[in-house]
């Protein structure tokens, strides 16, 4: 069976994080692709959130990639078994929009804008990660929300905004493992490397 996972990454583009996410998801059935939001392929360092963030909103925003990224997963949809969508932060909002899709799994990680798209039902089985807390939302309430959609499963781990990215401030361990496992296992593949990151 052949596998395609597309990434979507966060406000500071592709940078070191999200591809050990890509290289910790690829093996010999599945190949691994993360697509840049950004038409320059820049990277913001994280020093930079504030000005990463205003990029994003005003030079990208989340209605422009969609369809964009709709015909990538069209286009691997005919040369693939199964597609899949990975997306953290910002890519995770943008996931849950694309989740309508013809997809066999999305997984939507720290993705706090997906509370102002919650009239997008999922077509395929979706994971929605959560931390235990963020600065401008009620985590709890978002998660309940979620009850009603048969395709939705939500984890929430101790942490907040950022815990699986090891140079995040925000870096939990702890967290960022069982979400990989969680991830995983919702995928159902076997766990690349990363085994050596730091605590």
């Amino acid at each position: 069976m052949k596998r395609k996972i597309f990434i979507l990454h966060e406000i500071y583009g592709v940078n070191d994080f999200i591809k050990m996410q890509a290289e910790a998801y690829s093996n010999a059935n599945t190949t691994v692709e993360c697509i840049s939001l950004y038409s320059d392929n820049r990277i913001f360092p994280y020093e930079q959130e504030q000005e990463a963030y205003e990029y994003f909103i005003n030079e990208v925003g989340f209605d422009a990639p969609l369809e964009k990224i709709t015909k990538i997963i069209l286009e691997a949809r005919t040369h693939y078994d199964e597609v899949l969508l990975i997306g953290f932060s910002v890519g995770a909002t943008l996931a849950w929009r694309l989740s309508t899709l013809p997809l066999q799994g999305v997984v939507c990680v720290y993705g706090s804008r997906i509370r102002q798209y919650l009239d997008v039902i999922p077509s395929c089985p979706t994971l929605v990660i959560l931390p235990s807390h963020e600065k401008s939302f009620n985590v709890h309430e978002l998660k309940e929300t979620f009850n009603p959609f048969p395709s939705v499963h939500t984890r929430q781990y101790l942490g907040q905004h950022g815990f699986m990215d090891f140079n995040n401030p925000n870096y939990h361990y702890g967290s960022f493992l069982q979400s990989r496992t969680e991830i995983s296992q919702f995928f159902d593949i076997k766990q690349g490397g990363l085994c050596n990151e730091p605590k």
